[in-house]
């Protein structure tokens, strides 16, 4: 089971021992708010890219920000405890900005995945991976699998 790691800097030195035994640090990042098997089979395939994965999530201030005043639906204790859960999740780390590059700038992972929806040459954190000589992974993305077409079916369902 994960660990929830608040402080990026005592995270950022339990990934420095890891990297000295040799291990590759994997991160990807996002709001995940209502976890679902699209969020579990692209995380299962990020943690296959290395030997350690770090799921960096947005926190409710943030959520707000990206997704609207109604969201997130779990708080962010919820979603980071929900994450740690998942066997192929070694920890998270919460984050308050919008974009990421902060807390991929103090981890410096050796691979940054992300969903196959996203253009890697596009995102902002690719310069911040790369600057330090890592590099960025798109992976598949699960069709028909997404939080948006789980809550537009709730709602469609909860109104009919």
């Amino acid at each position: 089971m994960g660990i929830v790691v608040h402080d990026w800097h005592e995270l950022k030195a339990k990934l420095d021992v890891h990297k000295k035994n040799g291990e590759v640090i994997v991160t990807t990042n996002g709001v995940f708010d209502v976890l679902h098997v699209g969020h579990v089979r692209y995380l299962k395939q990020a943690r296959q890219l290395g030997d350690r994965l770090v799921v960096a999530i947005n926190t409710d201030h943030s959520t707000s920000l990206i997704k609207g005043p109604t969201r997130p639906f779990s708080m962010e204790d919820e979603r980071a405890e929900m994450l740690a859960s998942l066997n192929c999740v070694d920890y998270v780390t919460l984050f308050d900005e919008v974009t990421p590059e902060a807390v991929l700038f103090v981890l410096q992972p050796d691979i940054h995945a992300k969903g196959g929806d996203y253009d890697v040459e596009a995102m902002v954190e690719t310069a911040v991976i790369r600057a330090h000589g890592g590099r960025v992974v798109a992976l598949p993305f699960v069709q028909g699998r997404s939080t948006t077409e789980l809550v537009d079916r709730i709602i469609g369902t909860v109104h009919k």
